[in-house]
């Protein structure tokens, strides 16, 4: 897909959250000093628009420097605010790269059941295959036989192997198989599916760190990066995602999902300014094509429906 279908794509997955706040913007501004009140509805206005009180504040702080006093239009409102917003959004706006002197790159994928994570491991492989890379998957949350069949429908579109167990096999247990398959038939990259049972955040813990620990007795680097797969439909939900699976395990990364249903694509910004993880990657489909680097500008762009 060419990157300027995909901004197409994005654009359009994200029309209801620029609705949103392009729409407060418009009832806000209509050719109207920046003054206090103005200046108090517009965050407010961003603040319910998913960027997060933070955000709202900074970007409320550079126009009050920049523009208070002033006539504006909301087309010079949304303009501004698409420059703040990318201003945000660029230091995490990192591609994962793989370190190839680690054989294979072993990835740990981490999120509640339902964030989309068995999508994006699978179109995760179908990248690393365009790439004449050999990925192998896991189906490591064995206690859900229906994302172990996703897999591996994903793993056969993919063109890569998935490594299965018997339901109920100790994750741990199958991520060590798996790994160890992994190593034998030199495949270049592991990415390791893992359950996401929050209502149990204690057990799932453990199931997380175990994988760890066992693991590392193959491999003591392992996992290379350990990615957290979130829905942007979730909107503040997300947040706190991060900050539960932050003490459960070292995150490396953020990707965000179903950005194509969602009206709250704002809760990106929020999550970088409060956390400052690298956002890998966002997902606008269904299709294994669906999945991007993610990319400050563009979003940003997106985001204010320019």
């Amino acid at each position: 897909m060419a990157v300027s279908s995909f901004f197409s794509r994005l654009k359009t997955g994200l029309s209801r959250s620029a609705a949103k706040i392009t729409g407060g913007i418009t009832r806000v501004f209509t050719k109207r000093k920046l003054d206090d009140e103005a200046l108090e509805e517009l965050e407010e206005q961003l603040i319910a628009a998913d960027l997060g009180p933070a955000v709202a504040a900074r970007i409320i702080k550079g126009f009050r420097s920049t523009r208070f006093g002033k006539e504006v239009t909301d087309e010079e409102v949304r303009e501004t605010l698409g420059a703040e917003i990318a201003e945000v959004l660029a230091p995490v706006a990192k591609p994962l790269e793989l370190d190839r002197a680690h054989k294979p790159y072993v990835i740990l994928m981490v999120g509640v059941n339902g964030a989309g994570k068995t999508t994006t491991i699978g179109k995760l492989a179908s990248v690393y295959r365009e790439q004449g890379l050999t990925p192998m998957l896991a189906a490591g949350d064995t206690f859900r036989a229906a994302a172990v069949e996703q897999l591996q429908v994903w793993g056969s579109r993919a063109g890569c192997e998935v490594v299965t167990a018997p339901a109920n096999t100790d994750p741990a247990s199958l991520a060590h198989d798996a790994l160890s398959r992994a190593q034998k038939t030199s495949a270049d990259v592991l990415l390791i599916d893992t359950a996401g049972r929050l209502h149990n955040k204690t057990a799932l813990m453990e199931e997380l760190r175990k994988i760890i620990r066992v693991i590392r007795k193959l491999d003591p680097s392992a996992p290379h990066a350990t990615l957290l797969t979130l829905d942007a439909t979730t909107g503040q939900n997300a947040v706190t995602q991060v900050g539960i699976f932050k003490e459960m395990v070292n995150l490396n990364g953020l990707i965000v999902t179903k950005l194509d249903g969602s009206a709250r694509g704002g809760i990106v910004v929020a999550l970088a300014e409060k956390y400052g993880l690298p956002i890998h990657a966002v997902g606008t489909g269904e299709q294994i094509a669906d999945l991007r680097a993610f990319d400050a500008a563009e979003f940003a762009r997106a985001l204010v429906g320019e």
